[in-house]
Formats: C-alpha cells, structure tokens, sequence
C-alpha cells in the first residue's frame, strides 16, 4: 500500500459546520465507505471501532469518511435524531466526492440507529452503491416486550442466580409477575390492531417520516434493491428485536434472502462487538462483500 492521509474536513449543513475526517489510500479505489455514527458516544474502548475500521479498510485502498452528524461531538447545532439525518448524509457525501474527486459510489456503513438512519436515506442517492447494516434499530415498545420476554426471562428462568434468589427469599415476585404480564398483555394488544388493521394508502413518491419506524425501514429497503451486507450479533437485544421482526413478516424475510443481500449471524458478538476479535471479523466481513460489489456506480448528482 502507499502514502495514506487522514484530513480534517468542514462542511455546511442547513447553517451548522459539521466536522469530518476523511482517510485517503493513495492510490484509491473508486468506491468509497461513509461510516455513519449513530448517538452520542464515549470514543474510546467499543465505540473506537470507527476510527480502527476506517484505518484497516483505507489499509486495503478504500477511501473512508468519519463524520459528526449535526449536534453531535464537534459538529454546530441541536443534537439531531437517527430518522432526520437526510440532509446531513447528502452533504457529507457531498464533501467526500470534493475530498476524493475520483470517487465513482459510496457506500454507507452504520451500526444500531446509524444502520436505520442509512437505510431511510439510501434509495434516495443513486451514488449510494451498497449499505453495511450491522445490528438495525426496530425499536417499537410491543416488539421490545417480545424480544425482552423471549430473550431475557425465559434465559433467566434457567440462571442459577435467580433460584438461589428464590430459595433465599430475595426475589419479589409480585414486581416481577406485574412486569411479566404488562409485557404479555402488549404482545396480545399489538397483534390485535395488526390483524384488525386492514387500511390500504397510495405508496407516496418517498418513503412518509410518518410510519412506523419498522414500516418505515422495510419500504426503504425495498426501493433501495442495491447491494446490502447485514450484520447480526448473537448477545444483543437489539438484533434480537430486528431478528423477531424478519421471522414474523414475509417481506421482510423476502427482503433479507435476495441475491444481492449477504446476512452474518455473529452468534458469540455483543451489540458493539466490543472485543478486538470482534472488531477485527467485522472489517474482515466487510472487506470481503467490498471487493465483492459490481462496478460501482458513476454518478455524483
């Protein structure tokens, strides 16, 4: 590998500076990787992931960009949320092409909101060529109910810790059945208005801010139809959640077995895959469907 450069960049978004960094291979491969940080977060330890992928892929010729969204980190403005982050992804594509002139797509890599963030601007920049979505954020209350009782009670039920608590007279069980059965009682209710809920709307030009956020998630993916790398942990409520949601939708487990789409059940990973052998089989996954991707994509509207 050649010279390689890490350049501080500044950029505009709706009257914010917004802060970047943009590693460069020289020479460089056309395709480049934005990597999207979701919220706030502590930079060392798990959360240095992105400073430590970016280096190992810009290591294998790829241009990579770090950047904070607007109100997070260095960035000017109130801290915006996960599903407003259009604008700020378009400008810092933008910057990237100005950094990298010879940059022919890019691809968005994003962990937890960030994935989802990724997901709802994608199908919207032909210059997009491909998505890397580790452990997506589907968060709804009933489907957190159903990831949280089928994920951590049952599993509990089998923990030494919670009979010897049993035995000894330290487990409240009126608390607990309370939780038990307001958790339950949200599954049924969910299901309920999914089933009674027949209501058929026009699919309007772009995806409506409107939906709910799993809703809003899958109609992206579908219009996206370009190459998706997932990534689920294994000991991560979270992926649990988003893995509930794929075995209870039909088109979501459509969406999920296209050709173009390559899924990594990481079953030993945590949600950040906080260990170094974690980490490092995440960027290998990732090298990999990289030199995979066709020809990227020549258009930088």
């Amino acid at each position: 590998m050649g010279q390689i450069s890490e350049t501080p960049v500044v950029f505009e978004c709706e009257g914010h500076a917004l802060y970047g960094i943009v590693h460069l291979p020289h020479p460089a491969k056309p395709c480049g990787v934005m990597i999207v940080v979701g919220g706030p977060q502590y930079r060392v330890g798990s959360h240095r992931q992105f400073i430590l992928l970016a280096r190992e892929l810009v290591n294998h010729g790829f241009p990579v960009m770090r950047f904070d969204s607007t109100g997070m980190g260095d960035s000017e403005g109130e801290q915006t949320t996960f599903d407003s982050l259009d604008a700020d992804l378009r400008v810092a594509i933008n910057a990237f092409y100005q950094q990298q002139p010879d940059l022919e797509s890019v691809v968005i890599w994003g962990l937890c909101d960030a994935a989802s963030a990724a997901l709802f601007y994608a199908y919207q920049d032909p210059r997009v060529a491909g998505l890397v979505l580790l452990n997506p954020w589907v968060y709804t209350f009933q489907g957190a109910a159903k990831t949280y009782l089928k994920h951590y009670y049952l599993q509990r039920l089998l923990s030494r810790e919670l009979w010897i608590k049993i035995i000894s007279g330290k487990f409240n069980l009126v608390d607990s059945s309370r939780s038990l059965l307001s958790m339950v009682q949200d599954i049924i209710v969910s299901r309920y208005k999914s089933k009674s809920d027949t209501r058929v709307s026009v699919e309007p030009r772009l995806v409506s801010s409107e939906l709910p956020l799993p809703e809003r998630m899958k109609q992206c993916w579908q219009r996206f139809q370009r190459p998706v790398l997932c990534i689920l942990s294994g000991q991560d409520l979270t992926a649990s959640e988003f893995k509930e949601l794929v075995e209870s939708d039909a088109d979501w487990q459509h969406l999920l077995n296209q050709a173009q789409v390559t899924r990594h059940d990481f079953d030993a990973s945590d949600h950040t895959f906080s260990r170094a052998i974690w980490r490092d089989q995440v960027a290998e996954w990732t090298l990999e469907w990289l030199n995979r991707l066709d020809k990227p994509i020549n258009n930088t509207d």
